[in-house]
């Protein structure tokens, strides 16, 4: 339904008799309502109208556009929208709004954002210029408003705020400056990377960051920028305030107006030195694989190549390549567990002995083996232990094997003092043919120290004095963490000093 507004009822005319009986001539040059209506439906800005009570009187159709809805003429008050905000986005009631208090204090309203939310839930921000008409004499006939949609403006201005919040809290340096090389914006990474801060550099020349002898670089990236070109992940030397070089990698993109014209460039710095040491660490550590897997290669073949001599059955030197290479594995896994540095003398004989329980007693201070000493110390405990459980010590029901080492110091040095005892088992009688583990116990370890085996009546004895330093890992070792040291843990009946 709507409402018929009659031309003297309109706040444009007022009601005013003498207003009313303008000479034909006026009413004419002012083309009446029909004119004035006529000249508000062309305006693309949204336009209505109320009476003094509030009531819409008109609305033209860019005003239906911006609510997405048309109010009912002559009944809807202050406003046609299907719902009111605040710009902060609290509700706001019709008769809250700037038109409303406009009635109310018979004054413009200028300078207050809304938020006008359409029936199908689009919300569009608006800036409303509510303006109060008045008849002759003053009194209030009503007010006219123009909505100006300032969607578009607040979706920029919170591009912008997101772009500028983006750029300060970015980790790399953002810099822009003019055609002249002449700083315009300096972020919070650039503060952090070259030393300065923004007031400092601002206004001043980019050559204060660059070497004298890469001021030639500048130059050819301004002539560059000139030609719109950009220039991308250029990897090159800055000077820190403090007269420290830094490595970065550069980015230059044009800055350009509305119009497409350069104004200037936008520099994006990221320090690569940790990247480079990242890069060298790789390097260094694809080196060190290479080697190490060589290595084990080697000690792999020799371990399944020795393995079968002396062996009756296949079958035979299946179990003793495999009992060999667990062996190897598990030290490996104790290697890892500390990035390769070394390996706990204490542990690595722990975790060979395991399997024996408490017939085994290993007395020792702590030492720390380097990588290869490792592997090949934890070889020599698992052939002894397998030649125990065959033929000696542990191959009873009584015999038990006594572990230990020392380390002493004279003249300067240290070296460790190993000692492999077996007790109450058979006699040990020396080996008719050597295979696998003669050549572990007197070849391999004989490139640490002296090794001597004794095939004694009450057992066999194995003995080794080695440099420390040819043994032990350099630096010493890191302390296992609580995991590593109950994992590697003896069980009950092992006794470690």
């Amino acid at each position: 339904m709507s409402t018929t507004v009659s031309v003297n009822q309109s706040p444009f005319w007022g009601s005013d008799p003498e207003e009313s009986a303008l000479h034909p001539e006026e009413r004419a040059l002012c083309g009446g309502e029909a004119w004035y209506r006529e000249l508000l439906a062309s305006l693309p800005a949204a336009i209505y109208t109320t009476d003094a009570e509030g009531r819409i009187t008109y609305y033209n159709e860019a005003a239906a556009e911006l609510w997405g809805c048309r109010p009912e003429l002559g009944k809807s008050e202050f406003c046609g929208s299907w719902k009111l905000y605040r710009a902060d986005g609290r509700p706001m009631r019709h008769d809250e709004c700037p038109m409303a208090v406009c009635l109310q204090v018979g004054r413009p309203i200028r300078g207050i954002d809304a938020v006008a939310e359409r029936p199908d839930g689009t919300r569009v921000s608006f800036l409303p210029y509510p303006t109060p008409l008045f008849d002759s004499r003053r009194n209030l006939t009503g007010a006219v408003n123009m909505l100006v949609d300032i969607g578009e403006r607040k979706q920029a201005e919170m591009a912008a705020l997101r772009l500028a919040a983006i750029v300060d809290s970015s980790e790399d340096a953002i810099v822009s400056k003019d055609l002249n090389g002449i700083i315009q914006t300096w972020n919070q990474g650039a503060e952090r990377l070259f030393g300065y801060e923004a007031a400092e550099v601002l206004g001043k020349s980019i050559f204060i960051i660059i070497p004298p002898d890469r001021h030639h670089e500048e130059r050819r990236i301004l002539e560059s920028i000139r030609r719109g070109e950009r220039i991308a992940h250029y990897e090159t030397v800055r000077q820190r305030k403090d007269g420290s070089l830094v490595e970065i990698s550069l980015t230059v993109s044009p800055v350009k107006d509305a119009a497409g014209r350069i104004l200037g460039a936008s520099k994006i710095a990221r320090d690569t030195t940790e990247r480079r040491r990242a890069q060298a660490r790789q390097e260094l550590l694809a080196r060190e694989i290479h080697h190490r897997t060589k290595n084990l290669f080697a000690v792999v073949q020799s371990v399944i190549a020795r393995s079968f001599v002396g062996k009756r059955t296949v079958k035979e030197a299946e179990a003793a390549v495999r009992s060999r290479l667990s062996s190897l594995a598990q030290t490996h896994v104790m290697l890892l567990d500390k990035n390769w540095e070394g390996a706990d003398l204490t542990e690595v004989i722990a975790a060979e002995m395991r399997p024996y329980g408490d017939r085994v007693k290993i007395r020792g201070p702590r030492v720390g083996l380097n990588p290869k000493a490792a592997q090949n110390v934890a070889l020599a405990i698992h052939e002894l232990a397998t030649n125990a459980a065959k033929y000696g010590a542990l191959s009873n029901e009584i015999g038990w094997v006594d572990v230990s080492w020392s380390v002493s110091s004279s003249n300067g040095s240290s070296a460790l003092c190993f000692a492999w005892q077996e007790c109450d088992g058979p006699p040990a009688t020396t080996p008719q043919s050597k295979g696998f583990g003669s050549t572990v116990l007197e070849v391999v370890m004989r490139d640490y120290g002296q090794p001597q085996i004794k095939y004694a009546s009450e057992g066999l004895i194995y003995r080794l004095t080695a440099p420390l330093d040819a043994i032990a890992c350099v630096g010493g070792l890191q302390p296992a963490s609580r995991k590593d040291h109950l994992a590697s843990r003896p069980k009950p009946g092992l006794e470690v000093s």
